[in-house]
């Protein structure tokens, strides 16, 4: 069962914790829902490019045996922000952008081991898609080692549409694969650069890889064909940093 101060219900309460500015991690609703208080609710999500997931009703009731009306959000341990207003702030301080893109990392260890990391390397910001991440949660948080309250996260819709958005701002694009012919150890990872993450399921998705400059890969020397996500994040973060002579 969620923690009791994770989550909030109820058509009204969610609504108003909405106008109240609350960040959402995700929002479950009853299958089938349709009163107009409803479907205002599902239009304010929609805006603001909140995370939906539509259930049966018997998976709120686990949740809570309150009058939840349908609706039960959760909430983020952290603000999102914006990458499209936070990558030109970066440039404009002098800094060379590196970003982290997480492409349906949803494990939430994973997810905060690899922020972890990724602050410890100095990484201006990480960028989840909408749907298919990670719950910022307090177990992420914990993982991370308190991290996630130091380095930005954005969300948005459609990671494609960002990745676009990084390239046409003077940004290389590195996706990380293990179809990647080119080792992370011969490729040039200095100047503004954004690294693509997969999942360790399905990996990064045919869109964004046919989106970046270079495809990248670590060496193996051992039988296991892959490493854990989080491990391999830190690996080429790190690299980043060696070549760029810090």
């Amino acid at each position: 069962m969620a923690k009791r101060e994770s989550f909030i219900y109820g058509l009204h309460a969610v609504l108003e914790a909405i106008e109240a500015g609350k960040e959402l991690d995700k929002v479950l609703v009853k299958r089938g829902g349709g009163s107009l208080l409803f479907k205002k609710l599902l239009g304010e999500l929609h805006r603001r490019a909140v995370p939906v997931q539509q259930v049966p009703v018997e998976k709120l009731n686990r949740i809570t045996r309150k009058n939840h009306q349908g609706v039960i959000a959760f909430i983020s341990e952290v603000p999102f922000q914006d990458i499209t207003i936070l990558l030109p702030a970066i440039f404009e301080s002098g800094e060379e952008p590196l970003l982290l893109l997480l492409d349906g990392v949803s494990d939430v260890r994973n997810f905060g081991a690899i922020v972890r990391s990724a602050e410890c390397a100095g990484v201006h910001a990480i960028v989840i898609p909408e749907s298919g991440s990670a719950a910022i949660n307090a177990d992420a948080v914990k993982t991370s080692a308190g991290a996630l309250h130091r380095i930005p996260v954005c969300r948005h819709r459609d990671l494609s549409h960002v990745v676009k958005y990084i390239r046409d701002s003077g940004v290389k694009i590195c996706a990380a694969t293990e179809k990647a012919r080119e080792s992370l150890f011969m490729t040039d990872m200095t100047g503004p650069l954004a690294i693509i993450m997969g999942s360790e399921e399905s990996g990064i998705s045919s869109e964004l890889l046919k989106a970046a400059d270079h495809w990248i890969s670590i060496p193996m020397q051992g039988t296991i064909s892959s490493l854990n996500v989080s491990v391999a994040a830190g690996i080429i973060l790190f690299e980043v940093i060696r070549q760029r002579g810090a």
